[in-house]
């Protein structure tokens, strides 16, 4: 779909010899406009789905909120791994509602959430301040739901947050 494709052509753009160069992306500030803008749209048309069935097998989402203060003071790297973390079970989120949502429109809606949150979840990983590779042995507080718009809801609540704040101050760094 083309809004997918714009973020996989971003992320590809922005990737040289194994690295990541989130200037581009981060300092212009449309684009992580046009993502939260994506997000609301995709969680209005998954709302819009008919018969989606409470899923059998909870999906178990981080929970994104946080405070603006406890935020500001993370360092940029911290922010990171936290978003890691929280893409990583968002990510793990839909692949196992996408089992139990056969419906064709819901089906659709979840296959486009993964390619978005997967997209960030693999950009995020390919830039780092630190030495060392993000590991995949964080544990996020999280909770489970049963109902498909909620993993719709804790993704905008992501992008609009933490995704949206850490774009900004790593824009006041880079830009």
């Amino acid at each position: 779909s083309p809004p997918g494709l714009l973020l996989l052509t971003s992320v590809l753009l922005h990737i040289k010899e194994d690295r990541a160069s989130p200037t581009r992306l981060v300092c212009d500030k449309r684009l992580i406009q046009k993502y939260i803008v994506e997000a609301k749209d995709m969680e209005m048309r998954v709302g819009q789905c008919q018969a989606l069935p409470a899923l059998s097998c909870p999906a178990v989402l981080p929970l994104v909120d946080f405070t603006f203060q406890q935020w500001k003071s993370k360092l940029n790297e911290t922010k990171r791994r936290e978003i890691l973390c929280d893409l990583a079970l968002l990510v793990g989120a839909v692949v196992g509602a996408q089992g139990q949502v056969s419906e064709e429109c819901g089906a659709r809606q979840l296959s486009q959430l993964y390619r978005h949150a997967n997209s960030f979840f693999l950009l995020l990983q390919t830039f780092s301040w630190e030495a060392g590779h993000w590991e995949p042995s964080c544990s996020p507080h999280s909770m489970e739901q049963t109902h498909v718009t909620s993993i719709f809801l804790t993704y905008r609540q992501l992008v609009q947050g933490k995704l949206r704040f850490f774009f900004e101050d790593l824009a006041k760094v880079l830009c």
